[in-house]
């Protein structure tokens, strides 16, 4: 059984260790690592996703999702999935890619929906007395610039996008959640998030244990009870049993999203995230 973790603000920023310093890799290009060295190792058997997230930005959460999928197709297993504390939107988005879902009995998941946001600096600009002088080649050019306000037209170009990012994500968990149709899926994404015991009545999980619970359950589904769980790392990392994981515990606020968030990274994200 190979664990998986999807651990923290779902990006392919690299991450920080304890000591402020950055990374090799972030979360997406991981996560390619470790299916890539799975394709070659004919032992594993299946795949169990331990998700611990909030949530990310729409494409990482997507390419996850993705690669998930597509090495359950090219080996024909299945994929587990255990919720620790939250797999909230992105987390959810990447909970589609399994088989089954199981939630701890306090952890929380849904927030189906997608957000953005940009930073408006014209009124404190003015009361500085600094202006923002921008050459563009049309009109359009720089409606996501912080140094001004949107028009209602560029509003609506913005909310527009939302609602395509916002659709996809009802699509992906109508594809994968048969026991619920379009119109129940698009009732439950309106942004909020679900108990454990909600989660299991709406048809978002299947059933709520524990991640040992999950060990079992896939030993017992494959009927080898000796089966081993196995994770890949890299050098410098180190996990002492399966609730250990080798990602620093997310910062959630506003201004660290485990992310690096600096004002180099102050141009509009789209994200599919809860708790902001």
């Amino acid at each position: 059984i190979l664990l998986v973790d999807i651990d923290g603000f779902i990006s392919n920023l690299p991450s920080k260790t304890l000591a402020g310093f950055k990374s090799k890799i972030g979360m997406v290009d991981r996560i390619r690592e470790i299916f890539k060295k799975a394709g070659e190792d004919d032992d594993i058997k299946a795949i169990l996703l331990r998700i611990n997230s909030p949530g990310g930005t729409v494409t990482s959460s997507d390419i996850i999702y993705n690669e998930i999928k597509s090495f359950k197709e090219k080996r024909k297993i299945k994929t587990y999935v255990s919720v620790v504390d939250i797999a909230a939107s992105g987390g959810y988005y990447i909970a589609m890619a399994g088989d089954t879902i199981m939630m701890h009995p306090t952890s929380l998941t849904g927030s189906i929906g997608v957000l953005a946001m940009k930073l408006n600096m014209q009124v404190l600009m003015g009361k500085v007395g600094v202006e923002w002088e921008v050459v563009k080649s049309s009109e359009k050019k720089d409606f996501m610039s912080p140094f001004r306000s949107l028009s209602d037209e560029e509003r609506k170009l913005f909310q527009d996008t939302i609602d395509r990012y916002h659709e996809r994500f009802v699509d992906i968990v109508t594809l994968n959640r048969p026991e619920l149709d379009r119109k129940s899926v698009k009732d439950l994404a309106d942004g909020r998030v679900f108990g454990a015991r909600q989660a299991l009545e709406s048809h978002l999980a299947d059933s709520i244990g524990y991640l040992q619970d999950t060990v079992e359950l896939i030993k017992q589904d494959l009927e080898q009870p000796y089966m081993q769980v196995v994770t890949y790392s890299r050098p410098g990392e180190y996990k002492s049993n399966i609730y250990s994981s080798v990602s620093v515990p997310s910062q959630l606020n506003f201004i660290n999203l485990d992310m690096g968030l600096d004002f180099n990274h102050l141009s509009p994200q789209f994200m599919y995230l809860w708790g902001q």
